[in-house]
């Protein structure tokens, strides 16, 4: 098992190009198995979980290949109606192969996924949705099975609370569902909208896109699509944090600036300098005294849940107090013990975290316990004191591109640790 060795005492300084997103690219993927054909994805990054969904397109028949940063997805093998266990426990977004199964064979039989070590996310959305087109669904011995007769019916789907997978799962469904469906309280995050595209490039006719509604005329068949997959919001965001961290000063390109509004509002309400280009966001905190913030995490267009983490080691850098209320997932705070261990003040109580800034950090071994927590830790490493081995960084692998490279690439002193565990 990989580890990270981290040097504090950097000053993360210079230029890193955002690599496609994960939370966009999986669900494009998924999507492809709507049409018969092949596929292309361009933009797609080289990931764990990419290779975790890779393998499991593979069992259900499907034939992968590319180069570089283009992905070929082959759909016209695909026979073999189920997603295991084996798999879909290692990455939720396995889940996304029910919607686009069963609207094109009428069946499908997928493994109900774990959970991350922070608890777990239910489905019962994805499942009401298909319901709502007319799917049978039953769930039995570890495995949702979903069947219609003919092809699904168009409906309407009100979802309770805004779900980015589930509202990626459902609209791929409809897609191929005989007649109109309309999905009220979508969600709204810029990987919906990206998962829309593709879906367009397929054929598909769906109005509404970026907004709570969505309108989908079900076609009969849809076309292999083609699309480029859009930049990684959280992973900019990471870096962008990593400059506030370090007090330094990061550029992010091949990226867009208006996926990152809630973000960069909390940068500047603490001081730091934020310049937006068309493509780029800089932020410097050099020389700068940084202020104690609040934060809520939201759906977007509020603050992501996927950066409250990182924010967090941030903060117990800031002198004074700070609040974080994570609204959409109240028990993600399993990072909050191992920043304890390098000498962060945190006091947690329900959904909220007092961050009481200032202190300084050292070094200690600590453990990675899901992907955005493994990044917060690098953070956190890159000031404490001293040398801190961070273990369990296979989840870091799961979102981050060549994470390490472009760290040390802005000045960060991080060495991966082959097959040890720290």
């Amino acid at each position: 098992m990989d580890s990270f060795r981290v040097t504090g005492g950097c000053v993360l300084d210079g230029e890193v190009e955002t690599s496609g997103a994960k939370n966009a690219v999986l669900p494009m993927m998924a999507a492809t198995m709507l049409a018969d054909g092949v596929s292309e994805i361009t933009n797609a990054p080289h990931l764990k979980d990419m290779k975790t969904m890779s393998d499991l397109l593979r069992v259900i028949g499907c034939r992968i290949s590319g180069s570089e940063h283009v992905l070929a997805i082959d759909t016209r093998g695909a026979n073999h109606l189920e997603a295991p266990y084996e798999l879909v426990k290692t990455m939720r977004a396995s889940f996304y192969v029910l919607g686009p199964l069963v609207a094109r064979f009428g069946r499908a039989r997928v493994s109900l996924p774990g959970g991350c070590a922070w608890g777990p996310r239910p489905v019962d959305l994805h499942l009401k949705g298909l319901e709502a087109l007319g799917a049978t669904v039953t769930v039995t011995h570890g495995y949702v099975e979903a069947a219609c007769t003919g092809r699904l019916k168009g409906g309407v789907f009100h979802f309770p609370i805004s779900s980015v997978g589930a509202t990626a799962n459902v609209l791929m469904a409809a897609t191929l569902a005989e007649g109109t469906s309309v999905l009220h309280n979508a969600a709204v995050e810029p990987e919906v909208d990206a998962t829309v595209d593709y879906l367009l490039s397929m054929g598909a006719d769906i109005q509404g896109r970026g907004t709570r509604t969505l309108t989908i005329r079900g076609k009969e068949k849809l076309m292999p699509g083609n699309g480029r997959t859009i930049a990684d919001r959280i992973e900019a965001g990471t870096f962008l944090a990593g400059a506030l961290m370090t007090r330094g000063r990061v550029k992010t390109t091949n990226m867009e600036p208006e996926h990152q509004g809630a973000l960069l509002d909390v940068f500047r309400r603490m001081g730091a300098d934020v310049q937006v280009g068309k493509d780029w966001v800089q932020v410097d905190a050099r020389n700068r005294e940084l202020k104690p913030v609040d934060i809520v995490t939201l759906p977007f267009p509020g603050f992501p849940t996927d950066m409250q983490a990182q924010l967090m080691a941030v903060l117990t850098t800031v002198p004074g107090i700070s609040v974080v209320q994570d609204t959409i997932y109240t028990d993600r705070f399993m990072h909050v013990a191992e920043l304890e261990r390098l000498g962060a003040d945190i006091r947690l109580r329900g959904d909220t975290a007092t961050i009481h800034g200032g202190s300084k950090l050292s070094s200690a071994p600590v453990m990675a316990s899901d992907l955005r927590a493994s990044a917060a830790m690098v953070l956190a490493a890159l000031v404490a004191e001293g040398v801190t081995d961070i273990s369990r960084i296979y989840h870091l692998d799961r979102g981050y591109e060549d994470f390490e490279s472009k760290l040390s690439n802005l000045g960060g002193k991080i060495e991966r640790l082959h097959g040890q565990s720290a």
